[in-house]
């Protein structure tokens, strides 16, 4: 690197790193109103800068979650109805969803004729999902019992109104679910947005392709080719608009929410990202070092989509630009959209930490001692239910309260977690993201390493 883009490189991470401090100093000082907001301001001045100087989705996406955090606690009133940004993005994201999975899963096993890879790389993925997911459910459980968050927390007087919550929340069985993941209309499942539906019918599709004559599927499979580089460039377009949406989302969230509302269930929020860091710490990691996947470039890869999934808090926001960032990383088009779709419906670590936390924190709340068989118990349950309820309207909730009635929980605890649930769900669905990306990228080194003993043997 020439000396002079060196100077200019270390004085941009200099800003980034002052500007940053400043920003956290503003935040301290929130509760003096001029002082922090004049200290924020500053902080995000030289933040402004660092933006311009790098020009990046990625650094425009963590500078608008910034300032968009600085407008809800500035001026709420105007940043709750800067959520229309935010809803436009989504609707723009949503109507490429469908045609992008269908597209990229068709033509990467009818055009490679790829139908052996893909039940080999389908159980691998599904263990692999099992198996962090529990780890997820068992780090966020020993979490809550470290800080006992719920332990003195005051319920409600009255939960009459959230057992009648708990009522309007049903759990389907797993019959349900199993007939949830075929679709019985094709258009209906594109228009309702159901992502595991539109994966299994792509399935099926390309693997009839696939048994189709070389001249009878050329046509069909260049089709669709061209429609997924289309779909690709539709979501280069779309990012463009993703600083704005991230920062109208993260506006919207502290404006409506205030900062002071946080204060009582702040030990939670706190026990929440403590968990999540561990869980980054302790299992995301090790598997990237396992699995010999380039760090540096990884976080460059995953960190824009996760970031677009926690200032949303909506995973479909950021799937387009997975797949997208994935395939850049490395990962075959065939491998990315098989992995990252079905995760979304198997591989919510995000969901599953967050579920034992919060189950175990109505528990304290409850002024229930678990013990640690019946917190295993629980656990379990947690594992088996957050499978069987994927694709189904406010999902989380409907575990949360199916697993209060089933331990004899008060909902109003659970009730309560939801006053904070906007705060949570960033972080919630910022690391699904993550790790269905990193999922991907370990499927994809496990068939390169199976490739090479292959050829070895």
């Amino acid at each position: 690197m020439p000396p002079a883009i060196a100077r200019h490189t270390r004085l941009v991470r200099a800003f980034a790193i002052v500007g940053l401090t400043i920003y956290g100093v503003g935040i301290c000082l929130a509760g003096h109103h001029s002082l922090g907001a004049l200290v924020r301001i500053t902080g995000l001045v030289l933040l402004a800068f660092v933006a311009i100087q790098r020009s990046a989705i990625t650094t425009w996406t963590f500078f608008a979650i910034l300032a968009g955090t600085e407008l809800g606690i500035d001026v709420p009133v105007a940043a709750v109805r800067l959520h229309v940004l935010a809803e436009i993005f989504l609707r723009l994201v949503r109507v490429i969803v469908a045609p992008l999975i269908f597209s990229t899963l068709t033509t990467g096993i009818a055009g490679h004729g790829r139908l052996g890879s893909l039940g080999r790389i389908a159980w691998k993925t599904f263990l692999y999902f099992e198996i962090v997911t529990t780890l997820a459910l068992v780090i966020g459980g020993v979490a809550i019992h470290l800080s006992r968050a719920g332990e003195g927390v005051a319920l409600p007087a009255s939960a009459a109104t959230t057992d009648n919550a708990a009522a309007l929340v049903t759990r389907p069985g797993f019959e349900a679910f199993l007939l949830n993941m075929f679709p019985e209309n094709i258009a209906l499942a594109v228009a309702q947005n159901q992502i595991l539906q539109v994966a299994v019918f792509a399935i099926l599709f390309g693997i009839a392709l696939a048994l189709l004559s070389d001249d009878k599927k050329a046509p069909l499979v260049a089709l669709l080719g061209s429609l997924t580089d289309t779909m690709f460039q539709f979501t280069k377009l779309i990012m463009y608009f993703a600083p704005i949406a991230a920062g109208a989302a993260m506006s919207y969230t502290v404006g409506s929410m205030g900062l002071g509302t946080l204060l009582p269930l702040a030990k939670l929020v706190g026990t929440f990202y403590g968990a999540v860091l561990a869980f980054v710490l302790l299992v995301l990691l090790p598997v990237i070092l396992i699995t010999r996947i380039p760090l540096r470039a990884f976080l460059k890869a995953v960190s824009e989509p996760a970031a677009i999934g926690f200032a949303t808090s909506t995973s479909e926001a950021a799937l387009p630009l997975a797949m997208e960032r994935m395939e850049e990383f490395g990962v075959p088009r065939w491998i990315v959209a098989f992995v990252i779709p079905s995760g979304y419906s198997f591989n919510m670590d995000g969901s599953s930490l967050y579920l034992s936390i919060a189950a175990i924190f109505a528990a304290q709340a409850s002024g229930i001692h678990l013990s640690l068989a019946g917190a295993a118990v629980m656990l379990a349950t947690l594992m088996v239910t957050s499978k069987g309820i994927a694709g189904v309207p406010r999902a989380v909730l409907a575990i949360l309260l199916a697993t209060a009635a089933s331990f004899h929980l008060s909902t109003a605890a659970v009730m309560m977690i939801l006053g904070v649930d906007a705060l949570i769900d960033m972080g919630r669905t910022g690391l699904n993201v993550a790790g269905n990306c990193l999922a991907s990228a370990v499927m994809n080194q496990w068939e390169i390493s199976g490739s090479k003993r292959s050829l070895s043997s």
